[in-house]
Parts: structure tokens; sequence; C-alpha cells
């Protein structure tokens, strides 16, 4: 059946994104999911169309991603140098460049308890995603958040004829010893359109060979290599140095970027370690003061841990 849609061109999709949600998401795909790697902005979007075509009963090529915006608060530049994330930012800008999607930031502030907060992001996300709507008439508008907060927005979008399909998540995972989880507002679900549960798809016995499902995820063959592959790649064993067991336990760690750094048992200075070095645990199950085990390797970054295992008392 035609849909009646098409007698005028193309349907016309608009996706935004929750930055901070999205990448939350994408620490869980990378770092506690078993698939490893990050959600791709490419995949995602080839997934939005494959999806819209079957909702709206059209073919893929008359559904078009017109316009795509990503939202986020973000930290100063002095900030980011000082955290050493500038050219992680960056790398990501260049992503979203790539695939067209124009990206909204305002300053993260600081509360009285000198905890990091957004502020505002979400307002100027309703308003845009509200105001594209009425002036480029979207078809299918697309949210890729799970917060509750957004239902005032779907509700004004409807008032409009827009669809909204809906992407999200619901998962569960560990942060500093802690049980937490992930969760859809089911108030926003039961607005929207066409609500699509993505960790259900993702992990769909009968999704699995799926290369929709497959491409929603950076396949490190074809993307750029990630700090991964940087960090095995620069490896090589020292002259004479060998591999050492040591004992130590974790000085510091950054969940969001995948790396720590562990005190050696005896002094000396700190030693860096990545994710992928962990063995028989991730890295949502180590923190700042969990005992461990590793060896060590020299690299052409200097002295690295390798090999790093919790220890049971």
């Amino acid at each position: 059946m035609k849909n009646p849609n098409q007698d005028s061109g193309l349907l016309r999709i608009g996706v935004f994104y929750d930055g901070t949600y999205f990448s939350r998401v994408s620490n869980f795909y990378m770092y506690e999911h078993e698939r490893k790697a990050r959600l791709s902005i490419t995949g995602l979007h080839a997934f939005i169309r494959e999806e819209v075509a079957q909702q709206e009963n059209a073919d893929k090529k008359f559904c078009q991603i017109v316009d795509a915006h990503y939202f986020r608060g973000r930290l100063s530049a002095k900030a980011a140098y000082a955290q050493d994330s500038l050219y992680r930012e960056r790398q990501f800008d260049d992503v979203l460049i790539r695939e067209g999607v124009t990206m909204h930031f305002l300053p993260l502030s600081s509360d009285r308890a000198g905890d990091v907060t957004e502020k505002g992001i979400d307002v100027w996300f309703a308003l845009e995603a509200f105001e594209l709507a009425v002036h480029k008439r979207f078809d299918v508008s697309v949210l890729v958040t799970g917060d509750g907060d957004f239902v005032p927005l779907v509700r004004k979008l409807n008032t409009l004829g827009t669809r909204v399909m809906l992407l999200a998540w619901d998962f569960d995972y560990t942060r500093d010893g802690k049980a937490q989880a992930t969760r859809t507002s089911q108030s926003l679900i039961n607005e929207v359109t066409y609500p699509i549960m993505m960790s259900d798809e993702i992990d769909s016995r009968g999704r699995k060979k799926d290369p929709s499902i497959g491409n929603l995820f950076v396949q490190k063959s074809k993307e750029s290599v990630g700090v991964a592959e940087t960090w095995k790649a620069s490896m090589t064993i020292g002259s004479g140095a060998g591999l050492n067991y040591r004992n130590g336990m974790i000085a510091t760690i950054n969940v969001e970027r995948g790396f720590g750094h562990i005190r050696p048992d005896g002094g000396g200075d700190n030693l860096f370690f990545h994710f992928s070095s962990l063995v028989d645990c991730q890295i949502s199950d180590v923190q700042q003061g969990t005992a461990v085990s590793f060896q060590t390797i020299n690299t052409d970054r200097g002295l690295n841990a390798s090999d790093v295992r919790m220890m049971i008392e």
C-alpha cells in the first residue's frame, strides 16, 4: 500500500539527541555489555530510516533524515584540557559533523556541593525540536532520550500532526560498587507514536544476525582505531624488562573514559591501565582503593600495568 505522504515527496525526519543520555548508553555498551563497542551515529541513522519506513508503510528511499541535532552541557576548554578530554571531544565532534548533526552546547555549572550539572539544555532541546517541527514540517520527529520531562514536548508535536518516534534503553549497571539502573519514563513511552526500546531490539535473539542491529555499533575494522587499539598497538617489551608480577591498589578510575591508574605496593609512580587490560572483571567492578594484582609492561609511553586482576580476600 502506498503511503499518502509520498504524494508530496519525501517523508521528512528530524532527529534530536539528548547528548548526556546518548553518552551514558554508549558507555554502557562499550564497558558493560558483551558487545564492547560504542554506538554508531551512522548505523543509528540507517536504523531510524528503516524503522520509519516500516512504521509509515513507505519505501526507505522516501524516508530521509533532513535535520539532526545534538544537545549537551559541556566543560570549559580549560577544564576539558585539565581532564585530558579535549581530543576525545573533538573526535566525537568530527563524527557529528560528518553525519550532518548540528551541535548545541551550554556550559556546565557547579552546584553548592561542587557537583557539575547541566542547566537549561533540556529546555533548549524542547524549544528547538518544536520550532523546527513547525517551520520544517517534519513528518516524524525522533527523540533519543528516556527523560519524562519531554512529555510536554511530545504533546505539542502531536498537535502539529508530527508523529514522534522514541529510541530509548533500559539497562542495569554497577558504579562505584553500587547497583544502578537506567529506566525510560513510562509516561514518555505512552505519549509517543512509535516507542522503540532499543535495549530489547539489540538483545533480541531473533535479531542477533540482523545487519541493521550489528551496524548500530562502531565497526573497529572499518572505523578509526580507538583508544584500546592505540594502547595495544603501542605495547612493546622493553629490552631486558620482561613481565613482572606485582600487587597494588586502584589510585584513580575514570569509568567514562575507560582507564585508571594503579598505585604499586611499596611505592613508586602510579601506573596507567586501560579497561582492555582487565582480566575476569570489568571497569565497573573496580573502584578507588580496590586491591589488584598486575603485570608491568614497557610501552612507547612508559611503564604501564597489564593483566590487571582483582585480588580476592
